[in-house]
């Protein structure tokens, strides 16, 4: 981890001014080594975003089951096996055994070298001289020092010794667990209008899932790919000085870099051309390959932060452990708050732009105009009067009778019931205006704004029309009779 970050304190004054150099990937190395299932689970889970892994092909990439390689059955592979184990049967502390920080140590002499020769022509493909190569081969797996700019080696024999090197792993730098999911990745295509696959390679999400995939390979197999890749794109940048170009580097290191140990090319005859333009893409991008994604920053740096809130680029869930609570998509939170915000207000806007609309309907001049808007009003069941903050519930609506003594008992005995309800209710509700007083509330304004006097005037005119129209009632129907 000391190897991840330093922190160093510094009482210099004229240096506190200097920018602050800090790692973007920090927390994803951070959450790599200290918690490797969650970090696992979170790669593995956007990796099968992008790609179709099968059950069995998911359980090789996560380790779980042996992967099952091309031509493993056949008898000339099984040859094969046998003869490459022969040559790897006296291991040194280099070359034949596992890799190794120690390993990786001697092997960088190798890349550092080349960096400074790459304007050989034919370098990686025109082979060095063996009796120099098995002196060097020596002095690395003894751990003595080297003095390569010396001038005794040449810039090929130390190029052949690196892929050396590589062959003699026990499995390629890019794991055997990797194997399928390159394949599938390098089958990424875009879509057309109609969405129908094309021949035209999908780069960016190409680029997003090896740096996916390069994120989950042992810290030593990293490293190393990274120091190669690295020379193999400054190799290519002076092609027109060594005559190598990306493909051409790739035609030599594909079989020792992703190729399955002890296969031939005739396993891997159906899929030789993909992965030879894998290492083809992966040299050309080299240099975006080892940047964690954007979605896998955010998720390691909430996760040491202590936030419940997860982000990723599909708002996946990512349980922290077994134990932990699971944790809420912080876009869901804030588009929740924004919403309501924003339901709040227009609720207060229409409720004040109901009571200018009242306001104004009150405030014209007597027309019929007027009288059909005020019925609308009484009519509508959240309509707001002026003095009033919150909309009135609408009166339940009493069944109407079509015979004339309906009538006579609407007309007579219907606003005393009302009223005599009303008394009787101990929280008071706005003043509704009625059909009957019309003509009154646009003499008197608005109802809103009348006074206990004026209140108690309309009833007493009212309660007065009553008597004058039982008293005529009354009289039609003894003349009748």
């Amino acid at each position: 981890s000391d190897a991840i970050c330093n922190f160093v304190i510094c009482n210099d004054s004229s240096l506190r001014s200097q920018p602050i150099i800090f790692n973007p990937d920090f927390f994803v190395e951070k959450l790599r080594h200290e918690k490797p299932e969650v970090f696992t689970e979170l790669v593995v889970s956007n990796i099968t975003r992008l790609i179709d892994l099968p059950g069995t092909e998911l359980a090789q990439l996560m380790g779980e089951e042996d992967p099952k390689l091309p031509g493993a059955n056949s008898t000339a592979s099984g040859f094969f096996r046998s003869l490459m184990s022969l040559k790897r049967k006296e291991k040194g502390v280099v070359f034949g055994s596992p890799l190794t920080e120690e390993g990786i140590a001697q092997v960088s002499q190798l890349i550092e070298y080349l960096h400074k020769n790459l304007r050989a022509e034919g370098l990686f493909r025109v082979p060095g001289n063996s009796i120099r190569q098995q002196i060097l081969k020596d002095a690395l797996n003894s751990g003595t020092d080297i003095d390569l700019d010396s001038g005794e080696f040449h810039s090929n024999d130390v190029a052949t010794l690196l892929k050396m090197f590589l062959g003699e792993l026990p499995e390629p730098l890019l794991t055997h667990k990797h194997f399928h999911a390159h394949l599938k990745i390098a089958d990424l295509t875009l879509f057309d209008e109609k969405g129908n696959k094309t021949s035209t390679p999908d780069k960016e999400r190409q680029i997003e899932a090896l740096q996916l995939l390069f994120l989950i390979l042992p810290a030593p197999n990293r490293s190393l790919l990274k120091l190669l890749l690295d020379l193999l794109y400054q190799t290519a940048k002076k092609q027109d000085k060594n005559k190598m170009s990306a493909h051409n580097l790739a035609l030599m290191f594909a079989p020792h870099i992703l190729w399955p140990r002890n296969v031939t090319a005739n396993d891997l005859q159906e899929n030789i051309t993909k992965l030879n333009n894998g290492v083809t893409f992966m040299i050309k991008h080299s240099q975006k390959l080892f940047k964690a994604p954007v979605y896998i920053r955010e998720c390691a740096r909430l996760h040491y932060l202590g936030s419940r809130a997860h982000t990723s680029k599909d708002d996946l869930d990512l349980l922290t452990s077994s134990g932990s609570k699971e944790l809420q998509p912080l876009k869901s939170q804030k588009r929740s708050r924004l919403d309501s915000c924003h339901q709040e207000e227009t609720q207060q806007r229409t409720e004040e732009a109901l009571k200018e609309l009242f306001r104004h309907v009150h405030n014209m001049p007597d027309s019929a105009k007027k009288k059909k808007l005020i019925r609308q009003f009484n009519k509508h069941p959240t309509a707001l009067t002026p003095g009033s903050d919150a909309p009135t519930s609408p009166a339940p609506r009493r069944t109407r009778s079509r015979s004339f003594s309906g009538l006579i008992k609407r007309k007579v005995l219907g606003t005393p019931v009302i009223l005599e309800r009303k008394s009787r209710d101990t929280t008071p509700e706005p003043v509704r205006v009625s059909k009957e007083n019309v003509q009154l509330l646009q003499k008197c304004g608005s109802p809103a704004h009348m006074s206990q006097a004026k209140l108690k005037s309309l009833e007493g005119q009212k309660e007065e029309s009553c008597r004058r129209m039982r008293a005529r009632l009354l009289s039609k129907d003894s003349s009748s009779l």
